[in-house]
């Protein structure tokens, strides 16, 4: 049969040159080695897990051998042989699987195989997370920032070798809803990328016939738009030629394709997971290996006996080698496990010109618009989307009107109801070197966008080790107004608090929404700027003071500096009378009302930004009063205030008078539809005065 088999295979006639049969059998040979000493010490080399390419070794080698410096990719989790076929050395992957100080990606922070890289002469990997999936809607970002460049003339001139992004998944991910995501907007827009879907049939201990009604090349047929080829993902010569034909058709054409390659689980699912404890079909797998197949091949381009032989003694003394160099290699310091919390930002004080003179007051959904404009005449790489932002309506409070009449459907445009895909795909217009400004309708529909903002965006430049970090900006308008009902009125900022490695805005006047949407464009880390609906248009009585002059187009507004709204009197102070109420967004108007009560013995903190906060104010203020009141918009109970107020205890506490007050709205699952019932549920300024007059009377 063997001989029959090869009698076969040599009257096929091989197109990839001997040089890259050569190239990719050495890879090959690496690969698998590196599996081997991996498992061979498994006892010291399972402390961090791991998997590996093993099966998979000639589809991902076909890919990786043929990208280009200007190209990006995301391997997934088993993907070491793509990162060997870019460039990647086994020693640098040693590094990785003992989470050393150098190795590449993260410098020890994250799994194997999690890579990003950001190297001049290689495919740049943007940051992804160990969520199965969740890399499709980043790297469709990158995919969709390429198209963007090209349209608008910012990309750069390659000579008609213009970049391709791969997005490597599993089948099995390709249940995922955010992957459906991806593929929608690939198809509907036309993004010059690939998405290779590696099918081994396997889950963890789940196979495909338990997991999905059709493998991905059925289901991809929903999708008008992408092509697909389907492929023996074991056959190098199959995957290099289908490869290197959709590279070329991609480069030149600008669309979409899915890479369907079959292929077997020759390893572990992972170091943690072990094939023997479930699998029945490991024989029947082996057979399917791909490294005997491509020693053949190398055979049939002309490589010699000697020449095999001598590739896989090299490669094992080589693998033996680095082995040991990188056990011993350095460990990351204690010290450095804060670094690239956040990458530096160039806004660190208050500038520009807050009330220029001659100018009327702005009420503060226009006081936005006009930020977004300037930025957006300013600065090319910027633009906006969402939903419903573009010219047939400018958002749903015209929070974008004009916009897309100014600048052009390119550069501001909807987006289908996915605010994973919004929120996501900022990821890659980052990457990319772009300025995403995107909206999500509603507060109370950011849930499905949190996968992405937490897994993908939060972590992005800590586990890159500073390389990406995402800039953008993710404008959510917020809180309860005019009887919204349980699903246009949540406010959700104690969830998205407790997302490090994000920043959180919520003013309450137009000039600091427009000083801090300036100050988040230059950040060069996430932020949610949430804006409360209420606020807009002032129409609320009390809510006056949001309309403000609007600033001049330099101002900008520092994330962590708390607004001093209202102060106390000295003698107040002195005579123990004052108090602080910490508030934020329309607590402030709350607290404003209230305080007439109490005229020159409040003072008023706006904080203005809720991560990072002004923690120096706060502190100082409680030092200053010895009493101390908090006001939101949320139930207190499990909330952010409620942190907040613990924290002031924790530090404060030998300065306090009195418990920290607070108050908020009534602990409901949801915000009811009635107006009576509403108002029943929310705090307002007689509520606030209760408080209030407990908390100086204590």
């Amino acid at each position: 049969m063997a001989q029959t088999k090869s009698t076969k295979t040599s009257k096929k006639k091989i197109k990839t040159s001997k040089e890259n049969i050569a190239k990719g059998f050495e890879l090959m040979c690496t690969a698998k080695t590196l599996a081997e000493k991996y498992e061979a010490n498994k006892e010291v080399t399972s402390k961090y897990v791991h998997a590996t390419s093993r099966g998979h070794e000639a589809i991902q080698l076909a890919m990786g051998m043929q990208l280009k410096p200007q190209d990006w990719v995301a391997p997934y989790y088993r993907d070491d042989s793509i990162l060997l076929g870019i460039g990647i050395t086994p020693y640098e992957l040693m590094l990785h699987i003992f989470a050393k100080k150098d190795e590449p990606f993260s410098g020890g922070r994250t799994y194997y195989s999690h890579p990003s890289l950001n190297r001049d002469d290689m495919p740049k990997i943007p940051h992804q997370s160990s969520a199965t999936g969740m890399q499709a809607i980043p790297m469709t970002g990158v995919a969709m920032g390429v198209q963007y460049k090209e349209k608008q003339g910012l990309a750069e001139d390659y000579k008609g070798e213009n970049p391709v992004v791969v997005c490597s998944l599993g089948d099995a991910s390709c249940t995922e809803g955010e992957v459906s995501e991806a593929f929608q907007m690939a198809a509907l827009k036309q993004f010059p990328i690939i998405y290779l879907v590696q099918d081994n049939e396997w889950d963890i201990s789940a196979n495909s016939k338990e997991t999905r009604a059709q493998d991905i090349t059925h289901y991809a047929k929903g999708f008008k738009g992408i092509e697909v080829r389907t492929i023996d993902g074991t056959d190098f010569e199959e995957c290099y030629q289908t490869v290197e034909e959709v590279i070329s058709i991609i480069r030149k054409e600008r669309r979409p394709f899915i890479i369907h390659a079959k292929v077997p689980l020759l390893g572990h699912h992972t170091s943690g997971v072990r094939k023997e404890w479930y699998r029945d079909d490991l024989e029947e797998s082996a057979l399917r290996d791909p490294y005997p197949k491509i020693k053949e091949l190398a055979r049939e381009a002309g490589l010699s006996e000697a020449d095999i032989i001598n590739t896989e003694a090299d490669v094992r003394a080589l693998v033996d080698e680095v082995y040991e160099k990188a056990a011993m290699a350095e460990d990351p310091s204690p010290e450095s496990v804060t670094d690239h919390y956040f990458a530096p930002t160039p806004i660190t004080e208050e500038k520009g010109e807050r009330e220029p003179k001659g100018k009327k007051k702005t009420i503060m959904v226009d006081s936005a618009l006009f930020a977004v404009r300037e930025l957006m005449e300013k600065h090319p790489e910027s633009l906006l989307y969402g939903q419903d932002v573009g010219g047939r309506l400018g958002g749903v409070f015209r929070e974008a009107a004009t916009l897309a009449q100014t600048f052009g459907d390119d550069r501001v445009f909807n987006t289908p109801i996915q605010e994973a895909f919004i929120i996501g795909s900022t990821v890659g217009m980052s990457a990319v070197g772009l300025k995403p400004i995107v909206e999500v309708q509603f507060a109370d529909y950011i849930w499905p966008g949190l996968n992405q903002l937490f897994t993908e965006l939060s972590r992005s430049c800590y586990l890159s080790g500073g390389k990406w970090p995402v800039s953008s900006i993710i404008r959510v308008p917020i809180g309860a107004y005019g009887s919204g009902g349980p699903y246009h009125s949540s406010s959700v900022e104690s969830v998205l608090t407790n997302i490090r490695g994000i920043k959180i805005a919520y003013p309450s006047t137009g000039a600091d929404l427009k000083g801090l949407m300036k100050a988040a464009f230059y950040d060069p880390n996430p932020v949610v700027l949430l804006e409360h609906k209420g606020l807009y248009w002032s129409k609320i009585p009390g809510t006056e003071g949001a309309m403000s002059i609007e600033p001049d187009e330099d101002y900008v507004v520092p994330f962590g500096k708390a607004r001093i709204v209202t102060e106390a009197t000295e003698e107040a102070i002195a005579n123990g009378e004052s108090c602080a109420v910490v508030t934020y967004g329309r607590g402030v108007y709350w607290t404003l009302e209230a305080a007439k009560q109490y005229e020159g013995r409040v003072e008023i903190i706006d904080l203005r930004t809720l991560s990072p906060l002004d923690m120096d104010t706060i502190y100082a203020a409680a030092k200053r009063h010895n009493k101390m009141m908090l006001v939101t918009e949320e139930s207190v109970e499990a909330s952010f205030t409620l942190g907040l107020a613990g924290r002031i205890q924790r530090e404060c506490f030998e300065h306090l008078d009195a418990p920290v007050g607070l108050c908020g709205s009534i602990d409901t699952p949801a915000i009811p539809l009635n107006s009576t019932l509403e108002a029943t549920l929310l705090p307002n300024a007689e509520k606030v005065e209760v408080e209030l007059t407990k908390l100086l009377k204590y």
